[in-house]
Protein backbone atom coordinates (compact mmCIF):
# COMPACT_ATOMS: atom_id res chain seq x y z
CA UNK A 1 0.00 0.00 0.00
CA UNK A 2 1.29 3.17 -0.84
CA UNK A 3 2.10 6.06 1.50
CA UNK A 4 -0.77 8.11 -0.17
CA UNK A 5 -3.54 5.47 -0.11
CA UNK A 6 -2.22 4.86 3.99
CA UNK A 7 -2.64 8.60 4.34
CA UNK A 8 -6.33 8.91 2.82
CA UNK A 9 -6.87 5.64 5.43
CA UNK A 10 -5.39 7.08 8.24
CA UNK A 11 -7.27 10.51 7.28
CA UNK A 12 -10.99 8.49 7.03
CA UNK A 13 -10.19 6.58 10.47
CA UNK A 14 -9.69 9.71 12.01
CA UNK A 15 -13.05 11.36 10.53
CA UNK A 16 -14.56 8.34 11.81
CA UNK A 17 -13.42 8.24 14.99
CA UNK A 18 -15.12 11.80 15.31
CA UNK A 19 -18.16 10.83 14.30
CA UNK A 20 -18.29 8.22 16.67
CA UNK A 21 -17.33 10.57 19.36
CA UNK A 22 -20.12 12.68 18.05
CA UNK A 23 -22.63 10.29 18.43
CA UNK A 24 -22.15 8.31 20.90
CA UNK A 25 -22.01 11.86 22.49
CA UNK A 26 -25.05 13.17 21.29
CA UNK A 27 -26.87 9.30 21.74
CA UNK A 28 -25.75 9.27 25.30
CA UNK A 29 -26.79 13.18 26.40
CA UNK A 30 -29.97 13.94 24.23
CA UNK A 31 -32.05 10.84 25.29
CA UNK A 32 -31.80 11.76 28.79
CA UNK A 33 -32.79 15.38 28.22
CA UNK A 34 -35.22 14.74 26.05
CA UNK A 35 -36.81 11.88 28.77
CA UNK A 36 -36.63 14.83 31.17
CA UNK A 37 -38.27 17.43 29.13
CA UNK A 38 -41.66 14.93 27.90
CA UNK A 39 -41.75 13.48 31.12
CA UNK A 40 -42.25 17.37 32.64
CA UNK A 41 -43.53 19.69 30.06
CA UNK A 42 -46.82 21.05 30.13
CA UNK A 43 -50.05 19.92 28.33
CA UNK A 44 -51.35 16.79 27.78
CA UNK A 45 -49.32 13.52 29.58
CA UNK A 46 -48.05 10.87 26.83
CA UNK A 47 -48.30 7.38 28.66
CA UNK A 48 -44.32 6.47 29.25
CA UNK A 49 -45.95 2.32 28.87
CA UNK A 50 -47.35 2.75 25.41
CA UNK A 51 -43.86 4.87 24.20
CA UNK A 52 -41.69 1.81 25.07
CA UNK A 53 -44.05 -0.20 23.48
CA UNK A 54 -43.81 1.65 20.21
CA UNK A 55 -40.10 1.95 20.63
CA UNK A 56 -40.11 -1.89 20.55
CA UNK A 57 -42.14 -1.85 17.16
CA UNK A 58 -39.55 0.94 15.78
CA UNK A 59 -36.45 -1.69 16.87
CA UNK A 60 -38.43 -5.09 15.78
CA UNK A 61 -38.88 -3.33 12.01
CA UNK A 62 -35.65 -1.88 12.21
CA UNK A 63 -33.88 -5.12 13.03
CA UNK A 64 -35.78 -7.12 10.71
CA UNK A 65 -34.53 -4.68 7.64
CA UNK A 66 -31.24 -5.10 8.92
CA UNK A 67 -31.60 -9.08 8.76
CA UNK A 68 -32.92 -8.35 5.21
CA UNK A 69 -30.02 -6.25 4.40
CA UNK A 70 -27.75 -9.58 5.32
CA UNK A 71 -29.65 -12.00 3.97
CA UNK A 72 -29.95 -9.84 0.10
CA UNK A 73 -33.49 -11.57 -0.86
CA UNK A 74 -36.85 -12.18 0.34
CA UNK A 75 -36.61 -15.50 0.12
CA UNK A 76 -33.19 -16.05 1.81
CA UNK A 77 -34.96 -13.67 4.80
CA UNK A 78 -37.97 -15.82 5.43
CA UNK A 79 -36.18 -18.78 5.17
CA UNK A 80 -34.24 -17.22 8.16
CA UNK A 81 -37.07 -16.15 10.52
CA UNK A 82 -38.76 -19.27 9.71
CA UNK A 83 -35.77 -21.32 11.03
CA UNK A 84 -34.70 -19.01 14.12
CA UNK A 85 -37.82 -17.99 15.61
CA UNK A 86 -40.30 -20.97 14.30
CA UNK A 87 -38.50 -24.30 13.83
CA UNK A 88 -36.61 -23.42 17.48
CA UNK A 89 -38.88 -22.14 19.76
CA UNK A 90 -36.99 -23.48 22.78
CA UNK A 91 -33.88 -21.05 21.41
CA UNK A 92 -36.36 -18.44 20.99
CA UNK A 93 -37.73 -19.17 24.70
CA UNK A 94 -34.33 -18.05 25.48
CA UNK A 95 -34.96 -14.69 24.92
CA UNK A 96 -37.94 -14.17 26.77
CA UNK A 97 -35.86 -12.80 29.81
CA UNK A 98 -33.96 -10.38 28.64
CA UNK A 99 -37.29 -8.99 27.21
CA UNK A 100 -39.42 -8.67 29.85
CA UNK A 101 -36.36 -7.13 31.75
CA UNK A 102 -35.86 -4.64 29.10
CA UNK A 103 -39.33 -3.95 29.08
CA UNK A 104 -39.37 -3.19 32.75
CA UNK A 105 -36.26 -1.34 32.50
CA UNK A 106 -37.45 1.35 29.81
CA UNK A 107 -40.48 1.79 32.04
CA UNK A 108 -38.12 1.96 35.26
CA UNK A 109 -35.98 4.94 33.14
CA UNK A 110 -39.44 6.94 32.43
CA UNK A 111 -40.12 7.20 36.04
CA UNK A 112 -36.71 7.69 37.26
CA UNK A 113 -36.83 10.78 34.52
CA UNK A 114 -39.59 12.02 35.97
CA UNK A 115 -38.22 12.58 39.33
CA UNK A 116 -34.80 13.07 38.79
CA UNK A 117 -33.44 16.34 36.89
CA UNK A 118 -32.12 15.35 33.19
CA UNK A 119 -28.09 15.54 34.91
CA UNK A 120 -28.76 13.66 38.38
CA UNK A 121 -30.68 11.04 36.13
CA UNK A 122 -27.44 10.71 33.72
CA UNK A 123 -24.84 10.51 36.39
CA UNK A 124 -27.19 7.84 38.43
CA UNK A 125 -27.55 5.79 35.34
CA UNK A 126 -23.62 5.14 35.60
CA UNK A 127 -24.37 2.53 37.73
CA UNK A 128 -24.93 0.43 35.02
CA UNK A 129 -21.50 -0.02 34.62
CA UNK A 130 -21.34 -1.56 38.01
CA UNK A 131 -24.20 -3.74 37.87
CA UNK A 132 -23.04 -5.31 34.60
CA UNK A 133 -19.21 -5.88 36.09
CA UNK A 134 -20.70 -7.72 39.23
CA UNK A 135 -23.24 -10.08 36.79
CA UNK A 136 -20.19 -10.48 34.77
CA UNK A 137 -17.93 -11.92 37.42
CA UNK A 138 -20.98 -13.68 38.73
CA UNK A 139 -22.49 -15.31 36.03
CA UNK A 140 -19.88 -15.41 33.26
CA UNK A 141 -17.09 -15.52 36.01
CA UNK A 142 -14.79 -12.83 34.40
CA UNK A 143 -11.58 -11.39 36.51
CA UNK A 144 -11.42 -8.03 36.76
CA UNK A 145 -8.11 -6.09 37.27
CA UNK A 146 -7.48 -4.17 40.39
CA UNK A 147 -7.94 -0.55 38.34
CA UNK A 148 -11.18 -1.32 37.67
CA UNK A 149 -12.86 -3.05 41.40
CA UNK A 150 -11.22 0.63 41.95
CA UNK A 151 -13.00 2.19 39.73
CA UNK A 152 -16.04 0.80 40.73
CA UNK A 153 -15.87 1.87 44.23
CA UNK A 154 -15.23 5.53 42.75
CA UNK A 155 -17.82 5.16 40.72
CA UNK A 156 -20.78 4.37 43.76
CA UNK A 157 -19.21 7.03 46.01
CA UNK A 158 -19.64 9.66 43.17
CA UNK A 159 -23.32 8.50 42.39
CA UNK A 160 -23.84 8.55 46.08
CA UNK A 161 -22.10 12.02 46.50
CA UNK A 162 -24.73 13.51 43.40
CA UNK A 163 -27.55 12.24 45.64
CA UNK A 164 -26.84 13.50 48.69
CA UNK A 165 -26.60 17.46 47.29
CA UNK A 166 -30.46 17.04 46.46
CA UNK A 167 -30.29 19.08 43.19
CA UNK A 168 -33.38 19.59 41.85
CA UNK A 169 -34.79 22.00 38.65
CA UNK A 170 -37.49 23.86 37.95
CA UNK A 171 -39.04 21.91 35.46
CA UNK A 172 -41.82 20.58 37.59
CA UNK A 173 -43.41 21.31 41.19
CA UNK A 174 -40.62 19.89 43.36
CA UNK A 175 -44.08 18.35 45.58
CA UNK A 176 -44.53 16.52 42.21
CA UNK A 177 -41.32 14.84 42.25
CA UNK A 178 -39.44 12.33 45.20
CA UNK A 179 -35.54 11.73 44.57
CA UNK A 180 -35.99 8.57 46.03
CA UNK A 181 -38.40 6.95 43.79
CA UNK A 182 -36.33 8.20 40.55
CA UNK A 183 -33.05 7.09 42.45
CA UNK A 184 -34.79 3.66 43.11
CA UNK A 185 -36.38 3.54 39.88
CA UNK A 186 -32.81 4.52 38.44
CA UNK A 187 -31.21 1.76 40.43
CA UNK A 188 -33.58 -0.96 39.70
CA UNK A 189 -32.95 -0.12 35.54
CA UNK A 190 -29.46 -0.22 36.07
CA UNK A 191 -29.59 -3.73 38.09
CA UNK A 192 -32.02 -4.81 35.36
CA UNK A 193 -29.43 -3.81 32.81
CA UNK A 194 -26.92 -5.07 34.25
CA UNK A 195 -28.34 -8.98 34.31
CA UNK A 196 -29.81 -8.50 30.92
CA UNK A 197 -26.71 -7.93 28.95
CA UNK A 198 -25.00 -10.54 30.17
CA UNK A 199 -27.24 -13.28 29.91
CA UNK A 200 -27.91 -11.86 26.35
CA UNK A 201 -23.68 -11.90 25.89
CA UNK A 202 -24.01 -15.34 27.14
CA UNK A 203 -26.69 -16.40 24.85
CA UNK A 204 -25.22 -14.84 21.53
CA UNK A 205 -21.84 -16.86 22.53
CA UNK A 206 -23.54 -19.70 23.23
CA UNK A 207 -24.92 -19.48 19.44
CA UNK A 208 -23.89 -18.70 15.67
CA UNK A 209 -27.13 -16.55 15.45
CA UNK A 210 -26.35 -13.02 14.05
CA UNK A 211 -26.48 -9.60 16.73
CA UNK A 212 -29.46 -8.51 14.18
CA UNK A 213 -31.29 -11.73 14.43
CA UNK A 214 -31.12 -12.08 17.85
CA UNK A 215 -32.53 -8.34 18.29
CA UNK A 216 -35.46 -9.32 16.28
CA UNK A 217 -36.13 -12.04 18.65
CA UNK A 218 -35.46 -9.78 21.60
CA UNK A 219 -38.00 -6.95 19.96
CA UNK A 220 -40.46 -10.05 18.79
CA UNK A 221 -40.94 -11.29 22.35
CA UNK A 222 -41.16 -8.10 23.77
CA UNK A 223 -43.96 -6.73 22.10
CA UNK A 224 -46.74 -8.94 24.21
CA UNK A 225 -44.82 -8.17 27.34
CA UNK A 226 -44.80 -3.94 26.28
CA UNK A 227 -48.13 -4.73 25.46
CA UNK A 228 -49.51 -6.35 28.84
CA UNK A 229 -47.65 -3.47 30.68
CA UNK A 230 -49.61 -1.23 29.56
CA UNK A 231 -52.71 -2.50 29.73
CA UNK A 232 -51.47 -3.35 33.33
CA UNK A 233 -50.11 0.17 34.37
CA UNK A 234 -52.11 2.62 32.45
CA UNK A 235 -55.91 0.37 31.24
CA UNK A 236 -58.00 3.19 32.25
CA UNK A 237 -56.32 6.10 31.14
CA UNK A 238 -55.73 4.19 27.36
CA UNK A 239 -59.67 3.09 28.18
CA UNK A 240 -60.32 6.86 28.49
CA UNK A 241 -58.21 8.69 26.53
CA UNK A 242 -56.48 6.27 23.81
CA UNK A 243 -53.31 4.62 23.47
CA UNK A 244 -51.88 7.41 21.55
CA UNK A 245 -53.00 10.09 24.07
CA UNK A 246 -50.28 13.02 24.03
CA UNK A 247 -48.48 12.12 21.20
CA UNK A 248 -47.31 14.87 18.99
CA UNK A 249 -43.96 15.11 16.78
CA UNK A 250 -41.59 15.27 19.83
CA UNK A 251 -43.24 12.00 21.59
CA UNK A 252 -42.47 10.61 18.08
CA UNK A 253 -39.25 11.42 18.21
CA UNK A 254 -38.71 10.32 21.90
CA UNK A 255 -39.47 6.95 20.37
CA UNK A 256 -37.59 6.77 17.20
CA UNK A 257 -34.67 7.96 19.47
CA UNK A 258 -34.88 5.22 22.00
CA UNK A 259 -35.45 3.19 19.34
CA UNK A 260 -32.46 3.70 17.19
CA UNK A 261 -29.96 4.67 19.96
CA UNK A 262 -28.38 1.54 20.58
CA UNK A 263 -28.76 0.34 16.73
CA UNK A 264 -26.98 3.57 15.66
CA UNK A 265 -24.66 2.92 18.20
CA UNK A 266 -23.63 -0.40 16.96
CA UNK A 267 -22.98 0.16 13.64
CA UNK A 268 -20.01 2.95 14.26
CA UNK A 269 -18.55 1.77 17.82
CA UNK A 270 -16.13 0.01 15.99
CA UNK A 271 -14.43 2.66 15.07
CA UNK A 272 -14.53 4.23 18.81
CA UNK A 273 -12.15 2.24 21.25
CA UNK A 274 -13.06 2.46 25.05
CA UNK A 275 -11.07 5.57 25.77
CA UNK A 276 -13.18 6.91 23.08
CA UNK A 277 -16.25 6.00 24.90
CA UNK A 278 -15.43 6.95 27.93
CA UNK A 279 -15.37 10.25 26.28
CA UNK A 280 -18.40 10.08 24.78
CA UNK A 281 -19.69 9.25 28.13
CA UNK A 282 -18.03 11.97 29.85
CA UNK A 283 -19.13 14.41 27.37
CA UNK A 284 -22.65 13.48 27.80
CA UNK A 285 -23.07 14.74 31.59
CA UNK A 286 -21.32 17.73 31.01
CA UNK A 287 -23.92 18.02 28.33
CA UNK A 288 -26.67 17.30 30.29
CA UNK A 289 -25.51 19.36 33.47
CA UNK A 290 -24.91 23.13 30.95
CA UNK A 291 -28.32 22.24 29.43
CA UNK A 292 -30.05 20.99 32.58
CA UNK A 293 -29.19 24.88 33.53
CA UNK A 294 -30.48 26.74 30.73
CA UNK A 295 -33.26 24.39 30.05
CA UNK A 296 -34.70 23.38 33.39
CA UNK A 297 -32.77 26.06 36.21
CA UNK A 298 -30.89 23.12 37.24
CA UNK A 299 -28.69 24.52 40.33
CA UNK A 300 -25.54 22.98 40.27
CA UNK A 301 -23.45 22.67 43.17
CA UNK A 302 -20.13 21.87 44.38
CA UNK A 303 -20.85 18.70 46.05
CA UNK A 304 -22.86 17.77 42.29
CA UNK A 305 -19.79 18.43 40.84
CA UNK A 306 -17.25 16.56 42.89
CA UNK A 307 -19.48 13.52 42.04
CA UNK A 308 -20.04 13.93 38.62
CA UNK A 309 -16.02 14.16 38.47
CA UNK A 310 -15.76 11.47 40.70
CA UNK A 311 -17.76 9.14 37.99
CA UNK A 312 -15.95 11.08 35.37
CA UNK A 313 -12.96 9.64 36.32
CA UNK A 314 -14.04 6.01 37.14
CA UNK A 315 -15.24 5.89 33.81
CA UNK A 316 -12.22 6.52 32.51
CA UNK A 317 -9.75 4.31 35.07
CA UNK A 318 -12.60 0.92 33.88
CA UNK A 319 -11.88 1.68 30.14
CA UNK A 320 -8.39 2.15 30.42
CA UNK A 321 -6.06 -0.91 29.34
CA UNK A 322 -2.61 -1.23 29.71
CA UNK A 323 -1.03 -1.71 26.72
CA UNK A 324 1.23 -4.63 28.03
CA UNK A 325 -2.07 -6.78 28.64
CA UNK A 326 -4.70 -7.88 26.84
CA UNK A 327 -8.40 -7.15 28.83
CA UNK A 328 -11.50 -9.10 28.49
CA UNK A 329 -14.02 -6.27 28.79
CA UNK A 330 -16.89 -7.18 30.74
CA UNK A 331 -19.20 -6.66 27.81
CA UNK A 332 -18.63 -6.74 23.87
CA UNK A 333 -19.57 -2.57 23.29
CA UNK A 334 -21.47 -3.15 20.35
CA UNK A 335 -23.87 -5.43 21.72
CA UNK A 336 -24.25 -3.52 25.08
CA UNK A 337 -25.17 -0.61 22.98
CA UNK A 338 -27.35 -3.03 21.05
CA UNK A 339 -29.70 -3.49 24.54
CA UNK A 340 -29.31 -0.11 26.05
CA UNK A 341 -32.03 2.15 26.32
Amino acid sequence: MSSKVLRVNQRKLRVLKVVSLVTLTLQNAVLGLSMRYACTRTGDKFLSSTAVFMAELVKLVTSLVLVYNEEGSGKRWLAVLHNNIIKQPMDTLKVCVPSLLYIIQNNLLYLSASHLDAATYQVTYQLKILTTALFAVTILKRTLLAQQWAALVLLALGVAMVQMTGASDTAVNNAQQNRLIGFAAAIGACILSGFAGIYFEKILKGSDISVWMRNVQLSFLSLPFGLITCYIKDMRAIIDNGFFHGYDWFIIYLVVLQASGGLMVAMVVKYADNILKGFATSLAIVISCVVSVYLFDFIVTLQFVLGAAMVIASVFLYSYSPKTKVIKSVTDPARELLLKV
